[in-house]
């Protein structure tokens, strides 16, 4: 493959977005963000130019506005396309399901659409283990039947996937990559960049990390009752970075292929709710109080991921572990209080 590629990312001003476009700098490529800044902030450009050593382009555009989304392609000439854009609160897909269906399929089919007239022919695409549903088997395996997602959010990822595939058989040159996430948490080692949610975060890191830093009063643990070990969720917990670094992996694997291939990207171990927060005490060099609330709808108990795959075929593992994604967090969130905008 080209050592050097122009990637656009959409929803690059993101969490996961702005750790991927600074590892795609640090391994030589150039970077086109596409963001609208409803989850995001504008702070973070300088910052992923400062980690990165060179400076992304940047777009302040909705990527479900078709006519910018073509000015883009057209002015920038993008290599490759990873897709972060979309919204991704659980809870709040359950509340808005139509919101979620039109912005995050949306954004998918006009992608796939301006990526066919600018002969684009390579995108990796964030998913999520939502799409396993609730599964009895342990770990989840990406041969295994997706669909009967708990959440809306969840269906919007099977279904990008689902719209993503159909048109890599129709459009025999295209190369896809689907990324099925777990649960992204930590920040990059500088602490410069991290999580910055808008409003009460609706993940466990963030949310444990801001009370830790005196931005919350208290810290809930939704659900004690579940069958597992403590009777709290159990997650496979993946640092960010390596995370990130797996898009820059499945870009290596992607160019010069046709085809779709899928991707689980874990650790391969399931972390409880109360062994992240006991790690987060540790990290932050105090006890975390926390008290017990119900369950949230759309919730499954444990999930976690073999992620044997990407590493036999991408060359990938993780190799950061919860200690390290809670020390990296802490770092992030006592040297950045108030997130971005402080």
């Amino acid at each position: 493959m080209s050592n050097n590629l122009k990637v656009l990312l959409t929803g690059g001003c993101g969490y996961i977005g702005s750790h991927t476009a600074v590892e795609l700098m640090r391994a030589g490529h150039d970077v086109v963000i596409a963001d609208d800044l409803v989850n995001s902030s504008r702070s973070v450009l300088p910052r992923i130019e400062e980690l990165g050593g060179r400076k992304p382009a940047f777009y302040e555009i909705d990527v479900c506005d078709m006519e910018k989304l073509d000015g883009l392609f057209a002015a920038e000439k993008p290599d490759a396309v990873i897709h972060f854009a979309g919204l991704k609160c659980v809870p709040e897909s359950v509340e808005k399901p139509t919101l979620y269906y039109r912005n995050n399929l949306l954004s998918t089919m006009n992608l796939l659409e301006v990526m066919a007239a600018h002969g684009v022919k390579y995108i990796v695409f964030s998913s999520s283990a939502t799409v396993y549903g609730e599964s009895d088997v342990m770990p989840l395996r990406e041969d295994m039947p997706t669909g009967a997602c708990t959440n809306p959010y969840g269906m919007t990822k099977h279904m990008s996937e689902v719209i993503i595939r159909d048109t890599a058989r129709a459009r025999k040159e295209l190369g896809a990559v689907l990324l099925r996430y777990f649960n992204p948490i930590g920040a990059d080692e500088s602490g410069r960049i991290g999580e910055d949610p808008l409003g009460i975060p609706n993940n466990l890191l963030p949310y444990v990390a801001q009370f830790a830093a005196g931005r919350r009063e208290r810290l809930f643990v939704n659900g004690n009752d579940y069958p597992t070990r403590d009777g709290t969720c159990i997650r496979d917990f993946i640092h960010v970075t390596d995370l990130a670094k797996a898009h820059v992996k499945a870009l290596d694997f992607i160019v010069g292929r046709s085809g779709c291939e899928v991707f689980n990207i874990g650790t391969g171990n399931g972390y409880s709710v109360l062994e992240v927060i006991e790690a987060f005490s540790k990290a932050c060099g105090r006890e975390l109080k926390y008290e017990f609330a119900p369950r949230r709808a759309g919730d499954i108990p444990t999930c976690y991921a073999d992620p044997s795959k990407a590493e036999r075929l991408l060359g990938w593992k993780a190799e950061r572990g919860l200690a390290q994604m809670c020390e990296d967090t802490w770092r992030w969130q006592s040297a950045n209080p108030m997130g971005y905008e402080k």
